[in-house]
């Protein structure tokens, strides 16, 4: 099972930024405007984190923090343009797992939420697919038996992918999720992809598929 994100961010595109992204990185996400139902959704939607806004109307994030803590194991990024020491030192002694201050890049959040939800047990580290096993948190991608050397960007990649395991994903999606914008140059998504399935296909079939006009996808055919 995916491991739940609950994003409380009173900014709509940025909390759907945040949202789509976390997506797209395999994660189930909620994402609220404020923390009026926070007790709610900690009973029903039972998060394993929560990215929390600091600056919200009605009560704020270090007040949320507060529920969070009485009420849920979660882990909890702390996410806002508030970004001094004092603040930062209020939310980390509160209790916060992590803080991120705006702006910010998407991918290094998916990636700091990633980190938390490891160090938390809630969400596997290694993924299987056919003969390949991709061990995001040791870094270790091992196919045949045999260990794949790959640059820590294709490595992004081949973990996203694997994320994304069986579901087609778009150029824009992987430059989003892997490099954090989606306006580079999309070249950069096919180059990495052809220096991966050359080395993954160095020790079997393809992985790494195309699928003409939509982008890419990792399986093991049969």
């Amino acid at each position: 099972m995916s491991a739940r994100v609950l994003v409380i961010e009173d900014a709509e595109a940025i909390g759907a930024a945040v949202s789509s992204a976390l997506r797209e990185s395999g994660y189930e996400v909620q994402h609220r405007l404020d923390g009026r139902q926070l007790e709610t959704d900690l009973g029903r939607f039972r998060p394993d984190l929560v990215v929390l806004d600091v600056m919200l109307p009605g009560r704020d994030g270090f007040q949320l923090l507060e529920v969070i803590r009485r009420s849920s194991g979660a882990g909890v990024v702390m996410l806002t343009a508030r970004d001094g020491v004092p603040d930062r030192l209020r939310g980390l002694s509160g209790g916060a797992d992590d803080y991120v201050g705006k702006p910010f890049v998407l991918a290094e959040l998916v990636a700091r939420v990633s980190a938390v939800l490891r160090r938390l047990g809630r969400t596997p580290t290694t993924v299987q697919v056919g003969d390949l096993v991709v061990d995001a948190d040791a870094g270790v991608v091992m196919r045949a038996d045999q260990a794949i050397e790959l640059t820590a960007t294709e490595l992004r990649l081949l973990v996203y992918l694997a994320a994304q395991r069986g579901r087609v994903v778009s150029k824009t999606q992987i430059l989003t999720a892997v490099w954090g914008y989606e306006d580079y140059d999309p070249n950069l998504v096919e180059v990495h992809i052809s220096a991966v399935r050359r080395k993954l296909e160095e020790h079997g079939p393809r992985l790494v598929h195309t699928v003409r006009g939509l982008g890419y996808v990792l399986r093991a055919d049969e």
